[in-house]
């Protein structure tokens, strides 16, 4: 049976940003949820000097929870090489926090959409520094994931590979069998694609899975894509919405990834931007259908 991890999108640039809120405070609210797991981020404020892991895993585990996965945002289709060695760096230390926090998964992903890169280019690029990337996760017994992901909170442009084709061509491009998809269906959505197509695609490869649905509070996707170039996070008009009350098929999701093999995975809540209470909704839904599809 899959198991639930909860991710703090209510409190990030709070706790990545000003400090106004403590992981400390993060780990005890998220401890009241019916989950198993904190899905971590890389950019926390507290996780930027390696002394504070292992105070910061104790009081994780004193809660009864673990740290499966960390979300990271690695930016590897920049055209400078030095940049690139840079992102990779990067990557290798967030590798090593997966590992000490107890993490199995450590995600990639491919980087900004440039204007000037080609498809071929950005492809090229990010899977070479994957590849680079994937042994040195190898040896610390950590797994890298990546998601077909919509846009970093603190990137200018989209991801490069947002888009279902050029996400399925970098899944096959990359080389190392230490590597695979972190799924998330809200952000085909925002692609203007189906997620279920997605899905499909990659079934086999699926090892976790972003829970999100998603919305925009005016407009269309049209809007949107005027509104996401150019400017850092996400734009205006898009919201996170409660987990099942948006476009998502659960039923349907959880029906394919279950045929695919996927069983004992974990699922992370990316969802809470209006609360802890909307959190927990999203939780106690995520929890009905689970014991629906994988019934013990």
């Amino acid at each position: 049976m899959p198991k639930l991890a909860a991710f703090p999108k209510l409190y990030l640039p709070e706790l990545c940003k000003t400090g106004t809120v403590s992981l400390d405070r993060w780990i005890n609210e998220a401890a009241e949820l019916p989950v198993q797991g904190l899905e971590w981020y890389a950019g926390f404020i507290e996780m930027q000097d390696r002394a504070n892991w292992p105070a910061l895993r104790r009081k994780v585990e004193e809660k009864k929870l673990c740290i499966p996965m960390v979300c990271c945002s690695p930016d590897f289709t920049h055209p400078d090489a030095e940049f690139r060695e840079q992102q990779m760096e990067r990557q290798r230390f967030w590798i090593d926090m997966t590992a000490e926090m107890g993490g199995r998964y450590c995600r990639v992903l491919s980087g900004q959409r440039r204007p000037e890169l080609s498809r071929e280019q950005g492809v090229s690029l990010a899977a070479q520094c994957i590849d680079q990337c994937a042994p040195y996760a190898a040896q610390r017994g950590v797994t890298l994931i990546i998601e077909n992901h919509y846009k970093d909170d603190f990137w200018t442009y989209p991801e490069f590979a947002q888009m279902m084709d050029v996400f399925c061509d970098l899944v096959d491009r990359v080389q190392s069998p230490n590597f695979g998809v972190n799924y998330d269906p809200s952000n085909t959505i925002l692609a203007g694609e189906d997620p279920i197509v997605l899905l499909r695609r990659v079934a086999d490869r699926v090892v976790t899975m972003h829970a999100s649905d998603r919305y925009l509070i005016d407009g269309t996707l049209e809007d949107l894509r005027r509104e996401e170039v150019g400017v850092e996070g996400y734009a205006k008009r898009l919201r996170h919405g409660e987990v099942g009350k948006g476009l998502n098929d659960y039923d349907l999701i959880f029906s394919i990834l279950k045929e695919a093999g996927f069983a004992d995975n974990w699922i992370s809540i990316e969802d809470g931007v209006e609360g802890m209470d909307q959190l927990a909704r999203s939780a106690d839904f995520l929890v009905k259908k689970i014991a629906q599809h994988w019934p013990s």
